[in-house]
């Protein structure tokens, strides 16, 4: 079955092309620095595992998400939606934590840029 309806005119699907495209980079950056920032992480893990700090430390992650929940209010962005995504890779780098810590003790810690714990460009400063 044909509608009678007329597509977007070639303006709109221009416009659509570069908003799309603008979106494009946008996500390319974004995983860009959440790699960078997971850098940090890794290596806040392996020094926390040398010195037998825990994992998690639940005083920052409570300063982090009140200082996420700002940054987004003054972004106009939802609050919720940034504490979500921070609670998200919070939870990711504690579980990298865990395994730097694990191997470590069974002395088998991986270089940087490899293993389990550096697959994934996620992370909180830690």
């Amino acid at each position: 079955m044909t509608t009678s309806e007329p597509g977007p005119d070639d303006s709109v699907r221009a416009e659509l092309e570069r908003l799309r495209d603008s979106i494009d980079n946008i996500d390319a950056a974004v995983v860009h620095m959440l790699a960078e920032r997971f850098k940090c992480t890794q290596q806040v893990g392996r020094l926390k595992a040398i010195h037998h700090l825990p994992p998690a430390d639940p005083a920052r992650e409570t300063r982090q998400i009140a200082r996420l929940r700002q940054l987004a209010e003054s972004a106009r962005l939802d609050p919720a939606f940034a504490e979500k995504l921070l609670n998200f890779i919070v939870a990711e780098v504690i579980r990298h934590h865990e395994t730097i810590a694990d191997e470590t003790r069974n002395g088998t810690v991986k270089g940087a840029g490899r293993g389990t714990a550096d697959r994934t460009a996620t992370g909180t400063g830690r």
